[in-house]
């Protein structure tokens, strides 16, 4: 719950304004530090963006670094992952979900991320989430949310994948399952008509879902053909789940934006990528997450053990390939697979596997604008974008690791997390102390809820 602080009332057709002061800000486009800078941020906004000023009565982040605030684009904010997931699939209402969403999405948002793409849910709960959120009732990150995601029947996101045949019905384009190009239309459709702001398909199998193949091909082409052109009628892009070659390849020549893990990536699909502009979500962290888990008994149902122990370690050494092959590489993570903000380790894991830390805070800032058809509100600190600020220790140019350790949140000029009790303010503040800091660990967490999504 924010806190009104005791401030100076200002009229309301004046503009509310606060000073940022940072010892040190990574200019994310050039990927550099630069020292001494004077944020002022009006009405939700950037005004005004000053190097080599002094802090004067500012608020100042002593011995922080700001960045823009971060977005992933593979989240799943509707669950968690836990190992009675398949089981509480039957034992959890609508309800349920949607009050631990609010915790997912607070969670989230104190560890720094301020936007995110929501690839999959639950009764449609990221859709209210995002309103709840926008409409200030809770706290999280923007949202752009595809709800139900697609699939054929049997595929990935069959919402009856599993069940015994009594409990399976006979899910259709509502429900997100789609048989040839009239229910592929109908059901793009449905997802406007239910408030989504993107479409995710499930080109390929998946390694968490009920069934036997992580990676064959489950759309044909002209499905997802019509998907890409329906989608595009209502200012929709597409995401594609893929691990499978084929399903990519298929997904990229179709026109999908983005190709959710890639893990069965060869030469030909790396050349598609390039050739037709797509843009990779390599979720690494999501892979070494389910690996280790294939490894306690009992964990994973018996059909999916073994896609969880050989997918998952490919992952990182696919996006090491795609990386030093020029694909364009945009950061995800599938959280909800592994814990709800512990989503910057994903950073740690892209460095290791050869890119450059600029490079890899370019993908969680500049590039998502891109993607999202955002270039002029975020990504950035500067005049004119959205007054989202978060701040970390140290250099995460030297060490993206210290991305982990987020000290200081603002989004929309709002904040949502401060280091200190600052100065009197005439906007509502969150001030939350700092909680796990740089001791987080990515993949030992096991809270539990309903996953009707298309995780990994």
């Amino acid at each position: 719950m924010r806190v009104l602080l005791l401030g100076v009332l200002l009229l309301p057709s004046l503009a509310w304004a606060e000073a940022i002061f940072c010892e040190s800000m990574i200019d994310v486009r050039r990927g550099r530090a630069v020292s001494n800078v004077l944020i002022t941020v009006a009405d939700g906004q950037i005004a005004s963006v000053e190097p080599g000023a002094e802090p004067g009565d500012a608020r100042t982040l002593e011995g922080l670094t700001c960045l823009p605030g971060l977005t992933d684009m593979h989240t799943h904010l509707t669950g968690e992952f836990g190992p009675d997931t398949y089981l509480k699939e039957f034992q959890v209402d609508a309800a349920d979900i949607a009050l631990e969403s609010a915790v997912y999405a607070e969670r989230t948002l104190l560890a720094g991320f301020t936007t995110v793409r929501d690839l999959g849910d639950s009764y449609n709960v990221s859709v209210a989430l995002k309103r709840a959120i926008q409409s200030g009732l809770v706290d999280g990150p923007r949202i752009f949310t595809a709800a139900k995601s697609l699939a054929t029947t049997g595929g990935h996101a069959d919402p009856s994948n599993g069940m015994r045949a009594d409990l399976q019905g006979d899910p259709g384009p509502k429900q997100g399952v789609i048989n040839g190009v009239a229910d592929a239309r109908q059901a793009v459709r449905q997802r406007y008509k239910d408030g989504a702001d993107l479409i995710k398909i499930t080109a390929t199998g998946g390694v968490l879902s009920v069934a036997s193949s992580g990676q064959n091909a489950q759309f044909t082409e002209d499905e997802i053909a019509a998907i890409v052109d329906t989608a595009r009628d209502y200012g929709f892009h597409v995401a594609a789940h893929a691990h499978g070659a084929e399903g990519m390849k298929r997904a990229i020549r179709a026109g999908v934006t983005t190709i959710e893990h890639g893990t069965y990536m060869d030469e030909e699909a790396i050349d598609l990528f390039k050739r037709f502009g797509a843009w990779y979500v390599p979720t690494i962290i999501a892979g070494k997450w389910v690996e280790e888990k294939s490894h306690i008994d009992g964990f994973f149902p018996d059909v999916v053990r073994p896609k969880a122990a050989a997918i998952g370690p490919k992952i990182q050494d696919t996006f090491a390939r795609a990386y030093k092959a020029g694909v364009k590489i945009v950061f995800g993570t599938d959280s909800g697979v592994s814990a709800h903000g512990d989503n910057a380790w994903e950073f740690v894991y892209m460095v290791a596997a050869g890119m450059p830390p600029a490079d890899a805070i370019r993908s969680a800032t500049v590039s998502p604008a891109i993607v999202l058809g955002q270039e002029d509100r975020l990504g950035a600190l500067e005049q004119g974008m959205v007054a989202d600020i978060i701040a970390v220790p140290g250099n995460p140019l030297s060490d993206v690791g210290v991305l982990r350790d987020v000290r200081f949140v603002m989004k929309d000029g709002v904040i949502y997390k401060a280091p200190t009790p600052a100065a009197p303010s005439t906007k509502a503040t969150k001030n939350t102390s700092t909680p796990n800091a740089a001791g987080w660990t990515p993949a030992l967490s096991s809270r539990t809820m309903l996953r009707r999504t298309t995780a990994l």
